[in-house]
């Protein structure tokens, strides 16, 4: 299949950007989104043209460092899924594809389609821990747990990362991912020691970072390749205003 694609090419984050036209052909519609890429970059570095940046690491849908826009939609069309998750077969022969990085003032562009997202890293770092005993080793089964519980703190542990949430806000919001990270640890019983502190420190380097408030449109949940629940925000929130009441 040939397809043709607009690319936005960007050399830093103090350069003009702007979208750039190459053909993709001969592509498998079996390939990966980011293999297509690949066969791209081959042509352009086998002609001496610069190719094109982007992010990319397991490949698997772990990392979620693939951070594409895709036809306007984080990830592209394909719901529960990364971008390195995203099969050719999805589009046509023939299709225009345009692809961009996030678009937020938290991601500053680095490069064409690398942005940096340390700031979700300075979110965790600013409070995501758990008072633990450093003793010897304990038994897995000492502290026993609602498996209802687990399963729902599994679900928002899912949580990789990509910033699709944000990239999805009208409002670039980072609140999905920052619930997510709190829900999973506030849910266990081992987290409930800092769980009002902690819930008021990464909202406050949430805020601090540039990142929107959150006004409920739901985008952040549908373009989430873990499918994270928006229900994590209404916890959060819900933590939020009882650490504050509480004098946290």
């Amino acid at each position: 299949m040939n397809v043709s694609l607009k690319v936005w090419r960007q050399d830093g984050p103090n350069s003009a950007g702007r979208l750039v036209d190459y053909p993709a052909e001969g592509i498998s519609e079996h390939m990966s989104f980011l293999e297509m890429i690949d066969v791209v970059n081959e042509k352009l570095e086998a002609e001496g043209s610069e190719p094109i940046a982007f992010d990319h690491d397991c490949r698997e849908g772990i990392c979620g460092m693939c951070s594409m826009q895709i036809n306007g939609v984080p990830h592209g069309p394909d719901r529960g899924v990364t971008t390195c998750q995203l099969h050719m077969r999805t589009f046509k022969d023939g299709d225009t594809i345009t692809i961009e990085p996030w678009r937020a003032t938290a991601f500053p562009v680095v490069k064409d389609l690398v942005v940096d997202r340390s700031s979700l890293d300075r979110i965790i770092q600013a409070g995501g821990y758990i008072s633990v005993n450093t003793g010897g080793p304990r038994d897995a089964n000492e502290t026993p747990i609602n498996k209802a519980k687990v399963d729902e703190a599994m679900d928002y542990a899912a949580c990789i990362g990509c910033g699709a949430c944000v990239a999805s806000c009208k409002n670039a919001s980072a609140s999905l991912f920052t619930a997510a990270k709190l829900s999973h640890l506030s849910l266990l019983p081992q987290g409930q020691a800092e769980r009002y502190e902690r819930t008021l420190a990464m909202v406050a380097q949430m805020d601090m970072e540039g990142f929107g408030a959150c006004t409920n449109q739901f985008e952040c949940e549908a373009a989430c390749p873990k499918e994270i629940s928006v229900q994590a925000i209404s916890r959060m929130n819900r933590d939020y205003i009882k650490a504050g009441l509480s004098g946290h």
